[in-house]
C-alpha cells in the first residue's frame, strides 16, 4: 500500500481577499533575502544612503508598513484557507477533515470517546481542544458522517453537548465507504512534522452542499445552505445524463421554505416555522426555522409582546425529540391573526442569504449550486476512475502471482533451489526455471516476484489444491474483466454507483423542509392594537404612557397620530410614548388620508365651515387648516347630519341660534377656506343641541352663499 506524498511548502502563497470570485495574483515578492535568523534586509544600502549612516546589516530592519502588510496578508491567507472556508474538493474545513481522519485511523467499528478523538486530532490541528470538540459535535448532529452515542446536545432547544469525556462517536458506514482511500490520498506533513495528514479526502459525496457551512474570514464570508442528500445524488445522475436539474436547501429543523429568490445559491430564501392550529384558542409550533432554537424563538415572541406587536395568553415549551411550543390566544384574538402576527414580528419567519464561497486550487472563489455540483460530479468520476485503475492493477498483480505460484508448485521449480548455497544462486535458479513458461506469464518475472515466491510456505506447497486455485484464478479474471468494462463505461458505472447510494440511504434521509410559497404579510394589518393613546390637558402630555381621559385611542405599534391644535395647525407624528403638546390640543386620533372631516373656525372677520380630507403629509411637519390668528370652533371626523350654531348675545341681534347641514358643502383639500357661516361672533358650534338650546325659539336654517 503506497500513498502519494508531497512536500509541504515552507511558506503559503498570499491570497487576495477583496474579490473572492476572481483568483488574483499575489503581490510581487520583496527584493530581500532572509538571513540565518529569519530577518529580512530590504534595500539596506538605500536606507543607509538616505539616512547618511554607515551600513550595518545587523541594525537594518524591515520598514514597519511593509512588515504590517506582509503580516496582514499572511494572516488573511491563513484564516481564509485553513480556518473559515471549506474546500471544494471534499467540502470540509481543515478541522473537520482532521477530525474525520483521526476517526478513520482509530476506526475499529466500535464507539470511541470523543475526548480521545479530540486529543488525537490535536496532533494535526494547531488549535485548542474546545474548537475541535465543538466541530465534532456539529458534524455528529448533521447525521451523515459521524454517529454519536450520548448527549450531543439538542438542535431544537440549543442545549449544549455533554463534556467530551462522557460521549462517544464513530464513523458512519457512509463515511467509511465514500470518504477514504489511503492509496489515492495525497498527504503532507502535519504542522509539527511528526505525522502525515491528507491534503483533501478523496470524497465521492457532494459534501459541500450536503453539510452546508458558515465562515467569516478576513474581508470574506461564506454561507452555504445544506441540501437534501438523495436529491443531490439525483441531480448528479441528471448531470451525467446531461439532463436539467434543480436542488433546494433542506434543514434538519424542518420548516416551510419559500425559495423563489434562491437563484441557484446566489440569492435568499424565507423559511417559516410550521404552526398548527390546535383549537380556537391554541396554536402549536412544531418545526422551527434554521438558525433558531425554541429558546430564542420564545424570547422573540416575548419581546414582540412587550413591544405591543402581538398578544398571547401563555407560552409553554414541550420540546424533546421534536420541537413543540404551545401558545394560548387571549380572549378576542383569533388564531389566524395570531399566526400571521407570529410570522410578521417574531423569529417564526427568517430570511437566509446564500453565498457559496469555497477554496478551489488554493484560492477562494464564489460559485453557484450548479457549478459546485458539476465540480463534485467530475471529481466523483475521476475518483471512481482512479479506484478502478488501482483495482485493475491489483488484480493484474494478483493474477500474475497466482500464475507464478501455480507454475512454481506444479512444475516443482522449488526443487532447483535445494542445492543452491547463495542468495544469488537461488534467484538465478528461479529465473532459469521460469524461462520455459514465459508465454504463460502476464509480464516479465521480477525480483519482487521471486521474493514473494520464496516466502511460500512448505505447508501451502504440500496442501496445494489445483482445482481451488483454478476457481480463485477464474474469479480474479472475472473481476478483472468487470473492472475493465467499468473503466470503458465510466459514466454508466458512476450512475450505477449513485443509484446504489440512493437505494441504500434514500429512506434514511427524507426531506425535512417542505417547499411552499409565502405571501407577504402586511405588518400593519396583523399588528395588535395594544396601545391606548390619551391626552392629559392639565399636564399637556399626550401618549400611550399618559394617564389622561381625553382622546383615548387604541393603536398599534405602527400607527401614526394626528394632532390638531386650537389655532388650526396640525401635524402627524410617530406613536408617542409621552409627548408634550401643551393645553391647546383640540383633536387627537389616527390619520386617515381619505376620510372626510368637518371643521368650523373663526377669525376677526367671520366664521367658516368646511369639509375636507387630509391627504398625504410629511411626518412631524406643521401644517395649517385655517388662516393665521384663527380659532377652531368645531372639529369631527365624518359629516354630522346637523350642526347647532349659537351666537354671542349682542344689541339689536334678532337671531341667536341657527342650524345647518354640512353635507351641503363640497369636500375639498385641507387648505380650503370653506363656506362662510356668519360675521357674527359665534359662541359654539356642536353636532348635538347644547344646554340652553331653546327648542321653542324659532331656529333659522343657515343658507350657504
Amino acid at each position: 500500500m503506497c500513498a502519494a506524498k508531497r512536500k509541504a511548502n515552507s511558506t503559503q502563497p498570499e491570497l487576495p481577499i477583496q474579490d473572492p470570485g476572481q483568483p488574483l495574483t499575489p503581490p510581487a515578492p520583496d527584493k530581500a533575502a532572509p538571513d540565518g535568523n529569519g530577518t529580512e534586509h530590504v534595500h539596506a544600502e538605500s536606507v543607509a544612503a538616505v539616512t547618511h549612516q554607515p551600513f550595518d546589516p545587523k541594525k537594518v530592519e524591515l520598514p514597519l508598513h511593509r512588515r504590517v502588510d506582509r503580516g496582514f496578508l499572511d494572516y488573511a491567507s491563513y484564516v481564509i484557507r485553513d480556518r473559515a472556508i471549506p474546500s471544494l474538493a471534499d467540502g470540509l474545513k481543515p478541522v473537520q477533515r482532521r477530525i474525520l481522519w483521526s476517526l478513520h485511523q482509530n476506526d475499529d467499528g466500535r464507539f470511541i470517546k470523543v475526548a480521545n478523538i479530540v486529543g488525537d486530532t490535536m496532533k494535526y490541528h494547531p488549535h485548542g481542544d474546545a474548537s475541535i470538540g465543538d466541530a465534532l459535535v456539529v458534524l455528529a448532529n448533521k447525521r451523515y458522517l459521524i454517529e454519536g452515542q450520548g448527549n450531543f446536545g439538542n438542535i431544537y432547544t440549543g442545549d449544549p453537548a455533554a463534556a467530551p469525556r462522557y460521549i462517544e462517536c464513530r464513523l458512519t458506514e457512509l463515511a467509511r465507504t465514500e470518504l477514504f482511500n489511503n492509496e489515492i490520498t495525497e498527504f503532507v506533513p502535519s504542522y509539527d512534522g511528526r505525522n502525515q495528514e491528507p491534503v483533501t479526502l478523496p470524497s465521492k459525496l457532494p459534501l459541500t452542499l450536503m453539510l452546508g457551512a458558515e465562515g467569516i474570514a478576513v474581508g470574506l464570508s461564506a454561507r452555504i445552505l445544506p441540501h437534501n442528500f438523495p436529491e443531490l445524488l439525483k441531480a448528479q445522475i441528471a448531470i451525467l445524463r446531461k439532463e436539467s436539474f434543480k436542488v433546494l436547501p433542506d434543514f434538519p429543523t424542518g420548516g416551510l421554505m419559500d425559495a423563489r429568490d434562491y437563484r441557484d445559491g446566489q440569492g435568499t430564501i424565507r423559511v417559516r416555522a410550521r404552526i398548527k392550529v390546535k383549537d380556537d384558542s391554541t396554536v402549536l409550533i412544531q418545526e422551527i426555522p434554521p438558525g433558531t432554537t425554541t429558546e430564542s424563538l420564545i424570547a422573540s415572541i416575548e419581546d414582540a409582546v412587550q413591544k405591543g406587536k402581538l398578544k398571547v395568553k401563555s407560552i409553554n415549551d414541550f420540546t424533546s425529540e421534536q420541537a413543540e411550543i404551545e401558545i394560548k390566544c387571549p380572549s378576542g384574538v383569533s388564531t389566524d391573526k395570531l399566526v400571521d402576527a407570529l410570522y410578521a414580528f417574531t423569529q417564526c419567519e427568517v430570511t437566509l442569504t446564500s453565498r457559496i464561497v469555497v477554496i478551489r486550487d488554493h484560492r477562494p472563489v464564489e460559485m453557484t449550486v450548479s457549478e459546485v455540483l458539476r465540480a463534485n460530479t467530475d471529481q466523483l468520476v475521476a475518483t471512481l476512475k482512479r479506484e478502478l485503475e488501482l483495482k485493475q492493477q491489483q488484480l493484474q498483480d494478483e493474477l500474475h502471482f497466482r500464475t507464478l505460484e501455480r507454475i512454481f508448485i506444479e512444475e516443482r521449480l522449488y526443487k532447483a533451489i535445494e542445492k543452491c548455497k547463495t542468495n544469488e544462486a537461488v534467484f538465478a535458479a528461479v529465473y532459469d526455471g521460469f524461462k520455459p513458461f514465459r508465454k504463460q506469464l502476464l509480464r516479465e518475472l521480477a525480483d519482487p516476484d521471486v521474493e514473494r515466491l520464496l516466502q511460500v510456505r512448505i505447508r501451502r506447497i504440500s496442501l496445494f489444491d489445483i482445482n481451488k486455485h483454478r476457481e480463485e484464478t477464474a474469479q480474479i479474471q472475472a473481476d478483472l474483466a468487470e473492472t475493465r468494462k467499468h473503466l470503458k463505461n465510466l459514466v454508466k458505472y458512476a450512475i450505477g454507483h449513485l443509484e446504489g447510494l440512493i437505494e441504500k440511504y434514500g429512506p434514511q434521509y427524507p426531506r425535512l423542509t417542505r417547499s411552499s410559497r409565502h405571501d407577504e404579510i402586511d405588518v400593519k394589518e396583523v399588528a395588535f392594537k395594544a396601545f391606548k393613546v390619551a391626552y392629559d390637558r392639565e399636564s399637556g402630555y399626550v401618549g400611550y404612557k399618559v394617564s389622561g381621559e381625553e382622546f383615548k385611542t387604541e393603536c398599534t405599534k405602527f400607527d401614526k397620530i394626528l394632532l390638531v391644535f386650537k389655532d388650526g395647525s396640525y401635524k402627524v407624528t410617530e406613536l408617542p410614548e409621552k409627548l408634550f403638546v401643551g393645553p391647546e390640543l383640540f383633536h387627537c386620533g389616527l390619520p386617515e388620508r381619505d376620510r372626510v372631516f368637518t371643521m368650523a373656525y373663526t377669525n376677526r372677520q367671520a366664521s367658516y365651515l368646511k369639509r375636507f380630507t387630509f391627504g398625504g403629509c410629511i411626518l412631524n411637519k406643521l401644517y395649517n387648516l385655517a388662516p393665521p390668528k384663527s380659532r377652531v370652533l368645531f372639529f369631527e371626523p365624518d359629516t354630522p347630519e346637523i350642526l347647532y350654531i349659537r351666537y354671542k348675545p349682542a344689541a339689536y341681534q334678532k337671531i341667536n341660534q341657527q342650524t345647518c347641514k354640512p353635507s351641503e358643502i363640497e369636500v375639498k383639500g385641507a387648505k380650503t377656506r370653506g363656506r362662510q357661516v356668519s360675521v357674527k361672533d359665534v359662541s359654539s358650534i356642536t353636532s348635538q343641541p347644547t344646554r340652553g338650546w331653546d327648542e321653542q325659539a324659532p331656529t333659522t336654517k343657515l343658507m350657504f352663499s
